[in-house]
């Protein structure tokens, strides 16, 4: 019987061919028969024992492998290895003695030390490297030596040896800030820092909004141009934020040399399953590269779903990838996650892991599992009040709108009629209630629909629109709304457009459906009798084709969507984000409310939204209580019964083999079985290739019994009678026969996608009877007391510093206007915002509003640096009404202008363009001096010389005059 330090050498020298190498005995060698040859039991110097693997690359012996038991720990076994690489026989050639590469394998678990590194430190691989890949890290010429000195000792130091991609790293120049804003030229600082110290994996926290694809591709282009980087992988979540990605690399201008980043080195959106073999940078979803590793075709539409928010929360195991020669571990240097969430720990996590490189991650939402991923080497923390500080998000306040029905479900009486609609058709029925209908709200738009409900929240959105959510505006801002599911959406859209008597461009539904048809067609078969063939194809407009429009076009102004604009997608003008669902996870609540956080500038605002004067913040409308309920980060399937089929369905395509899910999902076709007709299980049976779907249920249930898993495993490994598997055994017995129960969907995607039809076949039952009620509507109470502590916080402060900062002395007494410069109050306006503060003139604005509308003018406006002359004035009681300081200034102008006239005194029309410019000036710098109109808009009209001649010598008076009354 085989021992265990055989059955471990069988498997490495498995792997070591697997990865090219030619696994020769020592009697039998010869190292001329390939690049990379591996020699069992090779003898050594006299002391230094008998390496279990010497490994010869082009004829030299260049590393060697130490193999040992599975189960075996390896940390520590680093010391034997060394001993073998430096007891080389004297007379047989070696690239560099000691042996700079040195692996320890137990054939299950593999790790690698390379002795060129500075510094060199043993890493986890999930394969051996290729000899070819070890022959290029040898070559000079591919890796020039390094420049600069060396630490003491290291071995690259005593001779002109090749450089690493470690060492390289150490010897980064000087990041040029030009281009960068503070966050992300600290996020490439701090990263560059990580990986000198050769951390392995590195997480970037930086706030929706404030450019963490820029800040990726710049350094990147560093990794390439000063690094020597190969090759980076950046994966995103869905296919459109794959193209959006490669349109910011396309359109990155090299600080250092000028020209586009696509025009020094090659960028691949991966849409298929073939690598460009000269491309610097591969941009491809996690799908894309688990279907290429496993050598699986992916469909278009497995592409536009997100794995992040999806899949991810129903498998605690990760997915099982196979080595593939073809794209070897060693391909990729770095791997860069966009939106790096639950994905990267849970289903996804093997494909990461298969890549011998730095892996680097981009969230706006860590949570403790994605920390611990990043051996919690969080290395940027820049969160959303710091991105609203320094005005690269936009804030946001909660306007709450609450229903009877939302909250407590309805009721209806036996004996009335209601509709009964098939969910996917929309097709309806009447039918007579035999028994009371009672319903809860956790049933609502699942299988009840109450469309007073949906009329009732849309029909209160609409009426407090323009006088309460966004007050004097006319047109509806950019809204984005989350609905439940696919027909929930469509119930929104319609009501949407009849409530606000639209049409079909002003709301839009924008899913992963959207465009997609079920074509069902009629063919005779072999035996005479007619079958229907079913196909999925794509019509009409394609979902990225509406975002675009939502994006950049007037229409539509409403966008619904149940989860495809939840995370990364780009939409600058959204002025609302809407909650008619509910969601568990924390992150992904985080994610869906940071669509709204993107700061755009006044004039592509008004492009889309012609009447909307600034982009100061974005509402958060919640219908549902989301701000209110207790959110988690993770969501275990068990506990939730609630999570969709055709999440289920997609973590069995993707791979999946968990059990609670393989479970679940066997659970959900057991029922179906027990509710579908003849002709649908007909359909299922032919696409199943003539399973029928209680045969496959009844596999799936029988791959999970436990009895089986141990029985596979003891035929598996050839186990004597009396002798038990281990958990490992047992453990990969299980996997193959859950895996072969699963193919029968994991193989087919028509079946897949057929029963996911049927499932949406079931009916919902539409109550147009129940009236629903509001209980409540207004900006919430957390938000409220928010803006009280806000406010109260601000005049404390304004208090206890009028004495000590000069403009709020000067503000504080009368008159000011002579004392007071615009650099003192851009003074008081940098010191208000410094941390711990964090406030600013729009936050302070609305905080006024929240808490007293009816003192409060200009809400929703752009807020110019002179406004903070009006905010401390408020608070200090000074004035009755907080009015925008530009406002103040055109009404005080507005009555000296009066004045004059009374006086007699007249002014002709080029002396008022004059005044006009003056007041506008003294309207946003706060007051005029001689110097300003050399500079413009008054330089263009003749400066300070024409300006003398148009009042007559009389500009010093006219100045010292109009700082007094303007701003007095």
């Amino acid at each position: 019987m085989a021992t265990p330090e055989a059955a471990a050498r069988k498997n490495i020298d498995a792997a070591l061919q697997s990865a090219g190498w030619l696994v020769q005995d020592f009697a039998e060698m010869n190292v001329t028969a390939g690049l990379g040859v591996a020699i069992r039991e090779f003898p050594l110097e006299r002391g230094h024992g008998t390496a279990d693997y010497a490994l010869y690359v082009a004829g030299k012996l260049a590393g060697v492998v130490e193999a040992k038991k599975e189960g075996t720990p390896l940390s520590g076994i680093e010391v034997q290895s060394e001993k073998y690489a430096r007891g080389v026989p004297r007379l047989f050639p070696a690239h560099v003695t000691p042996l700079p590469f040195l692996y320890e394998s137990t054939g299950v678990e593999t790790q690698f030390t390379n002795r060129l590194d500075p510094e060199p430190r043993s890493r986890r691989l999930f394969h051996f490297h290729k000899p070819e890949t070890l022959a290029e890290w040898l070559d000079p010429e591919q890796n020039p030596p390094p420049l600069l000195p060396l630490e003491k000792g290291h071995p690259a130091a005593r001779s002109l040896l090749p450089s690493t991609l470690r060492l390289r790293l150490r010897q980064m120049p000087d990041l040029d800030p030009k281009g960068l804003w503070p966050a992300q030229l600290k996020a490439v600082r701090n990263l560059e820092a990580s990986l000198y110290a050769g951390k392995p994996r590195a997480l970037i926290q930086m706030a929706t909004g404030s450019g963490k694809t820029f800040t990726a591709v710049s350094s990147i282009y560093r990794l390439i141009k000063f690094g020597g980087a190969k090759r980076v992988l950046f994966l995103v979540d869905r296919a459109n934020l794959g193209r959006q990605t490669l349109k910011e690399f396309q359109q990155y201008v090299t600080p250092d040399d000028g020209r586009k980043f696509h025009e020094l080195y090659n960028v691949q959106h991966l849409t298929s399953n073939k690598l460009d073999p000269v491309a610097k940078v591969c941009i491809a979803t996690i799908q894309r590269v688990y279907s290429m590793l496993s050598g699986k075709e992916l469909k278009d539409d497995d592409e536009e779903l997100s794995a992040f928010a999806t899949l991810t929360d129903l498998s605690p195991q990760p997915i099982p990838v196979p080595y593939n020669p073809n794209i070897p571990v060693e391909f990729f240097d770095f791997l860069w996650t966009d939106e790096a969430h639950r994905s990267i720990y849970n289903l996804w996590r093997q494909v990461l892991e298969y890549f011998d490189a730095s892996l680097v991650g981009l969230t706006a939402t860590p949570s403790k599992q994605t920390l611990g991923f990043f051996h919690q080497n969080l290395v940027m923390e820049y969160g959303h009040e710091a991105a609203v500080a320094d005005s690269v998000n936009v804030p946001f306040d909660v306007y709450r709108i609450r229903t009877r029905i939302t909250e407590s479900g309805s009721k209806v009486e036996a004996g009335l009629f209601v509709d009964k609609r098939d969910r996917e058709s929309r097709a309806v029925r009447w039918q007579k209630l035999d028994d009371d209908l009672t319903y809860s709200a956790k049933q609502l738009d699942r299988d009840v629909v109450a469309m007073d409900q949906i009329r009732t929240v849309i029909r209160t959105f609409k009426d407090r629109l323009f006088t309460e959510i966004f007050p004097g505006r006319k047109e509806v801002p950019k809204t984005l709304i989350f609905a439940k599911d696919d027909s929930h959406a469509d119930d929104i859209v319609r009501v949407l457009r009849e409530e606000f008597g639209k049409g079909n461009a002003f709301c839009e539904k924008i899913t992963y459906r959207s465009g997609t048809a079920r074509l069902v067609t009629t063919k005779r078969g072999a035996d005479g009798k007619e079958v229907e063939e079913v196909t999925y194809k794509t019509t009409g407009i394609k979902p990225e084709d509406l975002l675009s429009s939502f994006r950049n076009s007037f229409y539509p102004r409403i966008a619904v969507t149940v989860d495809m604009v939840a995370t990364g997608t780009d939409i600058k003008p959204l002025e609302i984000v809407m909650f008619m669902r509910t969601v568990k996870s924390r992150n992904f609540f985080e994610q869906m409310k940071g669509r709204g956080v993107r700061v755009i500038n006044s004039s592509d605002l008004q492009t889309v939204t012609p009447d909307a004067p600034a982009k100061t913040h974005f509402i958060l409308v919640d219908c549902v209580g989301m701000c209110e309920g207790d959110l988690v980060d993770t969501r275990p399937l068990e506990k939730n019964p609630a999570v969709a089929f055709e999440k289920l369905l997609q973590v069995v395509a993707a791979g999946g083999t968990d059990r609670d899910v393989v479970s679940s999902l066997a659970s959900r076709l057991a029922r179906m079985n027990q509710r579908i007709g003849k002709p649908e299980k007909e359909r299922l049976t032919r696409l199943a290739h003539g399973k029928s779907l209680e045969a496959l249920v009844g596999g799936m249930v029988e791959a999970l019994d436990p009895d089986r898993h141990v029985e596979a495993a003891r035929v598996a490994n050839k186990l004597l009678p009396g002798e038990e598997p281990t958990a490992a055994q047992i453990s990969r017995a299980a996997e193959a026969a859950i895996r072969t129960a699963v193919s029968p969907l994991a193989a087919n995607p028509d079946l897949r996608n057929e029963l996911a039809f049927i499932k949406r076949t079931f009916e919902q039952t539409i109550d147009t009877l129940s009236v629903d009620a509001v209980l409540g509507a207004g900006f919430d109470a957390a938000a409220t007391e928010k803006a009280r502590g806000l406010v109260q916080s601000f005049e404390q402060y304004i208090e206890e510093h009028k004495d000590e900062i000069l403009a709020i002395q000067v503000l504080y007494s009368q008159p000011f206007a002579k004392r007071l410069t615009f650099k003192d109050i851009k003074a008081l306006a940098e010191d208000i915002k410094a941390p711990p503060r964090t406030w600013t003139p729009e936050a302070l604005w609305r905080a006024y509003e929240t808490l007293d509308k009816a003192k409060v003018r200009g809400a929703g406006g752009k807020r110019l640096l002179t406004d903070i002359v009006s905010l401390v004035r408020f608070a200090l009681h000074k004035d009755r009404q907080l009015v925008p300081f530009t406002e103040q200034v055109e009404e005080r102008f507005q009555n000296w202008l009066a004045q004059q006239e009374n006086r007699g005194r007249k002014f002709s029309a080029e002396q008022r363009q004059w005044l006009v410019l003056i007041k506008d000036h003294v309207a946003a710098s706060f007051r005029i001096d001689r110097d300003d109109f050399e500079d413009v808009p008054f330089n263009q009209k003749g400066g300070l010389g024409r300006v003398h001649q148009v009042f007559a010598g009389k500009l010093d008076e006219l100045i010292e005059e109009l700082n007094e009354v303007l701003v007095a």
